[in-house]
């Protein structure tokens, strides 16, 4: 009888990760883009949208949430985004024939659809507007991110 030890084999999970592999889950570029254009989305219905100046009283700032349904959507856009988001991050999953990067792009295009009607069609009740402001191009700028992080986000899971 052989009465030499054997060397421990290695485990899998103490193996070195192989070249080229991609991290998983929360880590991935994709998904913390969709995290980011998502939460600054949702925040950006409540940042000033427009600015209105006033002779005395010096200059307001209209937010997007003040802007009528739209600004409420763009919010609940974000806030879908968020939610999805969680829900995967929880163990939640949609169906396979449904890939979540796809309904990320799509609530982006949704979301920037909304913005730029707001961007372009001032409601009359602010038609003094003298400018637009910072909230909305930056609202814009997270929906066009939405967009990217969905389409990244769906090649990485193929």
């Amino acid at each position: 009888m052989n009465t030499e030890p054997t060397p421990p084999r290695s485990a899998p999970y103490a193996t070195a990760p192989r070249p080229g592999s991609e991290p998983v889950g929360l880590w991935r570029t994709g998904e913390l883009l969709a995290w980011l254009g998502g939460l600054v989305l949702t925040l950006g219905a409540f940042m000033g949208w427009y600015t209105i100046s006033g002779d005395l009283r010096g200059s307001l700032s209209v937010i997007g949430w003040n802007t009528g349904t739209i600004g409420k959507l763009v919010f609940l856009v974000g806030l879908a985004v968020l939610v999805l988001l969680s829900l995967r991050a929880f163990g939640v999953e949609l169906p396979p024939s449904v890939p979540d990067g796809m309904v990320v792009a799509a609530l982006g295009f949704a979301g920037t659809i909304l913005v730029l009607i707001r961007l372009f069609d001032v409601p009359e009740r602010f038609e003094p507007a003298v400018g637009r402001g910072l909230g909305i191009w930056i609202s814009l700028l997270a929906s066009l991110l939405l967009i990217a992080a969905g389409l990244l986000k769906s090649a990485e899971d193929a």
